[in-house]
């Protein structure tokens, strides 16, 4: 199977044509958001313009919306190995994850627990930690290792029993990299018969899901963190779907998946979303599409990964520059943090912009990882390498850092 060069994957962006400064803009800030392809873009303008409806009506605009929101469903289902019936959209993840909390919530009660990580980001916490209030449901939280960037595992066993309802963990951190063994907690949770959620917002972008083989029973990503537009999607499985009591008015639809969406959906952000997964697929060979992105997503995967040991290499070797998160010798995302003695994370960022280099700074809300690590309201500086990201830019990047370092 062959991959589109880095080259010729720049070629679909046209933001990377961007200059700041009189410099090529580098977009390190894809953990945050990654840039979007035109194909992209057209898909959702020919919607808009060609396709434009309301759901269920028999017209021809509204049939085309049907089918075309159908088409999103299983393209996002095959970037999962899930079926159609299984993906459902909402405005963002943490969105979903608030409502499928609530929905869930009506279930337990006082002496029923929830597991939620330090690792997390508040997403993936807040909505759980708000059935303490609404359910007097029990939060535990397992505790961040700092020395290596990673969850307290002995802790975590320690941290399940018979009254554990359900476990929320990320697949991989947005703040350091960590990706976190999703399986193992699965496997807990299963020994209790605990339901597991799974935030692969940071994941998804840089590992291929698996649903089947992970054996989850809720996973939500986010499409603009893999080329896509501002649009959340949630998978579930079908028999969990269909038997939750969502709230939803009198006529909408009682049937898995649309039981999930609240109202009429940003439609040209689900067309948006399966054209961002068709994206991927293009860029390798196959048989079929989730071929395709087996394909691409290994090939990525040890391109970003090469770029990633650079990226730590180079930092790691300048004095006052400190990294935070496992080192690249272990699992971990393309996406390091780190900060600067002496200077704030704003205004490292701030600096690095003026060379045109764009990298986000703060907590991105992964605020306990932040404060376990003692670093204030300023945060982590945070560079994420992306398909687009090239060995020139991160080595721009090094340098400007050890300018501020100086």
């Amino acid at each position: 199977m062959t991959i589109t060069s880095t080259s010729d994957i720049r070629a679909s962006f046209p933001a990377l044509a961007r200059t700041h400064n009189n410099q090529l803009v580098a977009y390190f800030d894809g953990p945050g958001g990654t840039q979007v392809p035109q194909q992209v873009v057209e898909a959702m303008n020919d919607y808009l313009y060609n396709h434009n409806a309301n759901t269920h009506w028999a017209y021809p605009t509204s049939e085309e919306t049907d089918a075309a929101l159908a088409q999103a469903r299983q393209t996002c289902a095959d970037l999962l190995n899930a079926s159609p019936g299984e993906i459902a959209f909402g405005a963002n993840m943490t969105t979903l994850t608030f409502h499928l909390a609530r929905a869930l919530g009506l279930q337990y009660g006082s002496g029923d627990e929830i597991i939620v990580t330090e690792l997390d980001h508040h997403a993936n916490v807040a909505p759980w930690q708000r059935l303490s209030v609404e359910r007097g449901v029990r939060v535990k939280t397992v505790k961040l290792v700092t020395e290596t960037g990673q969850l307290d595992w002995v802790g975590f066993e320690q941290s399940v029993s018979t009254k554990t309802k359900l476990i929320a963990i990320g697949a991989a951190s947005n703040a350091l990299g960590t990706i976190n063994d999703v399986r193992r907690a699965i496997e807990m949770a299963r020994s209790v018969g605990a339901l597991v959620f799974v935030d692969a917002v940071h994941y998804a972008p840089h590992a291929l899901v698996d649903v089947q083989a992970l054996e989850c029973d809720f996973l939500a990503m986010s499409a603009y963190k893999f080329y896509g537009p501002h649009v959340g999607v949630l998978f579930g499985k079908h028999t969990l779907l269909e038997s939750i009591d969502f709230p939803k008015l009198i006529p909408a639809p009682d049937a898995a998946p649309e039981n999930v969406e609240t109202g009429t959906q940003n439609q040209e952000g689900m067309v948006g979303a399966g054209a961002a997964v068709d994206f991927l697929a293009s860029l390798a060979t196959g048989e079929s599409r989730r071929a395709r992105l087996s394909a691409a997503y290994r090939e990525l995967h040890l391109r970003s990964s090469e770029l990633t040991r650079r990226l730590w290499n180079g930092l790691s070797s300048l004095k006052g520059v400190r990294l935070y998160g496992p080192a690249p010798d272990v699992p971990r995302t393309p996406t390091v943090a780190f900060t600067v003695d002496g200077v704030a994370s704003t205004e490292v960022s701030r600096r690095l912009a003026s060379r045109g280099l764009f990298l986000s700074h703060g907590d991105f809300y992964a605020a306990t990882v932040v404060e376990r690590f003692g670093l204030g309201d300023e945060g982590l500086v945070r560079a994420g390498c992306a398909c687009y990201t090239t060995e020139d830019e991160v080595e721009r990047l090094i340098e400007g850092v050890a300018e501020i370092a100086k």
